[in-house]
C-alpha cells in the first residue's frame, strides 16, 4: 500500500495511491499519525478500503501532496553512511553510525518549493532513503528491526553547508531550515520493498545527473541503523530515520556547486516515486 496526504499545507487529508489513481480515504476517520501506526492502522485501513473502495472519491492529480506522515515526533539522520560519499567528503568511514537530528519544522511536501535561507550561499542536495517506524522501538535487536518498520519514504536531506560545518560544527543547524525536508510523494509499506538494502537512488539538478547510487553501498545497513539508534532513544511510531546519501553532493564537486534560485531538483529512490523541488530565494 502507498499512503499519501493531500491538500493545503498543515491541512492535509489522508489518501492512498492505488495503481495510478489517488484516492481520498478521509472517511476512514484517522490521519497517518503516531496513533495510527501504533494501533495497526495500515492493516485496519487495508481492511476498510476493501469494503469501502467504491464510495471513496478520486483526488485530482493537480491537488498538492504533503508529507505522508502527520507530525512525526522526530527525524533522525545518519551521516556518512555511504562509502563513496565519505570518500568524496574526505572523511574516514565511521566506526559507529553518525547520527543527528533534523527539525520537523523543515518538513514539506514532495513538490513544494525549496526556499533558500536568508544569506545562504551553500545549500546542497542529498537524496536519501528514509525508514518510517511503525512500532515503538527501544533496544531492538537487529533480527527484529523489520517488526518495527512501517515502510519507506523518499527524502531530500537539504543541507546548508556553511551552517553545518563553519558555524560551530553542529550539523542540525545546517539541516533544519524551513522546506529542507521534502518527504514523499508517498509512504510505501514495507511488504512492497523486497530489500531496502539494495535500492537504486538518483538525483538531478536542472536535468543533469548528480547522484546515482545504490543502498548496497551502505556502511551500516537498515537493521544496524535502527537497532543502533534504538539504544540511545526510544523511536516512536511515525518517526523518520533518514539513512544517508550517496556520492555526488554539491560539496563534493570540484569546484563545489550549490543551489541557486531558479534551479530545479528531481530525485528518486527505487519503488518510492519521484519528487521535484523548484529553488527560490526567501522573501
Amino acid at each position: 500500500m502507498k499512503l499519501i496526504r493531500f491538500g493545503k499545507l498543515h491541512h492535509e487529508k489522508p489518501g492512498i495511491q492505488f495503481s495510478d489513481t489517488r484516492i481520498d480515504v478521509s472517511a476512514f476517520g484517522e490521519d497517518y499519525d503516531e496513533n495510527f501506526f501504533a494501533t495497526g492502522g495500515i492493516g485496519r485501513l487495508t481492511d476498510w478500503f476493501k469494503i469501502n473502495q467504491s464510495t471513496c472519491k478520486v483526488i485530482d492529480n493537480s491537488v498538492r501532496l504533503g508529507c505522508p506522515i502527520k507530525k512525526p515526533s522526530k527525524i533522525v539522520c545518519v551521516g556518512l553512511n555511504y562509502a563513496k560519499h565519505a570518500a568524496e567528503s574526505g572523511m574516514e568511514l565511521p566506526k559507529e553510525p553518525v547520527i543527528f537530528f533534523k527539525s520537523t519544522t523543515a518538513i514539506v511536501g514532495p513538490y513544494d518549493d525549496l526556499v533558500l535561507p536568508k544569506g545562504s550561499n551553500k545549500t546542497d542536495w542529498e537524496v536519501e532513503l528514509a525508514v518510517v517506524i511503525g512500532k515503538r522501538a527501544s533496544y531492538v535487536k537487529k533480527e527484529n528491526v523489520f517488526d518495527h518498520v512501517a515502510g519507506y519514504v523518499l527524502h531530500n536531506d537539504y543541507s546548508e553547508r556553511e551552517y553545518q560545518l563553519e558555524r560551530g560544527g553542529q550539523w542540525v543547524k545546517g539541516k533544519s531550515s524551513d522546506t529542507f525536508a521534502p518527504i514523499g510523494p508517498y509512504l510505501v509499506t514495507k511488504e512492497e520493498i523486497k530489500d531496502p538494502n539494495k535500492l537504486n537512488l538518483w538525483l538531478k539538478v536542472n536535468g543533469e545527473l548528480k547522484q546515482n547510487g545504490n543502498t548496497s553501498d551502505f556502511v551500516f545497513n537498515i537493521e544496524t541503523i535502527v537497532s543502533y539508534i534504538s539504544e540511545f532513544m526510544t523511536l516512536l511510531p511515525g518517526d523518520i530515520i533518514s539513512t544517508g546519501t550517496p556520492a555526488g553532493v554539491g560539496m563534493g564537486l570540484r569546484p563545489p556547486q550549490y543551489l541557486r534560485p531558479g534551479d530545479m531538483v528531481e530525485l528518486s529512490v527505487e519503488g518510492l516515486g519521484i519528487s521535484k523541488q523548484n529553488v527560490r530565494a526567501s522573501e
